[in-house]
């Protein structure tokens, strides 16, 4: 799925990225610094029913969101490997328990770490067209 979004359109990114996605849990946002990869998860936290605010964790390096789902209390942890230099600051930061954890888990970065990323996950690619527009790639397992 290849996507223009602005900023108007956050919400249908949302409901479209939901329903293609469906029970995935590990998403790999790529992009270079400013291309608006942290507003686009934001948009689908809050889709999702996160109250709180989302920031970027450039600096906590994981940020952890709860949101309720069919009654029950689930997690979305919103990493930013930025920072991170090597494997060990990597396996130290808690990051490997994120991406296993079966919570949906948002990597900025995740260049840093690709060998902890197996088929199951989604990779969003986000590129700036303008600015007030991005062009939003995502591929799941099922396309080539």
């Amino acid at each position: 799925m290849v996507l223009e979004v602005s900023s108007d359109r956050l919400e249908e990114f949302s409901n479209e990225f939901w329903a293609l996605t469906g029970e995935a849990k590990v998403f790999a946002f790529h992009g270079e610094m400013g291309a608006g990869k942290t507003t686009l998860i934001s948009a689908l936290c809050k889709h999702k029913g996160v109250a709180e605010s989302i920031s970027s964790p450039t600096f906590s390096i994981i940020n952890e969101y709860i949101f309720s789902e069919a009654g029950q209390e689930k997690k979305i942890f919103h990493l930013d490997l930025y920072r991170l230099n090597s494997m060990e600051e990597i396996m130290g930061a808690g990051v490997e328990d994120c991406i296993y954890s079966n919570e949906i888990c948002f990597v900025e970065w995740p260049e840093k770490s690709s060998a902890l990323f197996d088929k199951a996950t989604i990779h969003v690619f986000v590129s700036t067209i303008s600015d007030t527009l991005r062009e939003v790639k995502v591929e799941t397992t099922n396309e080539p």
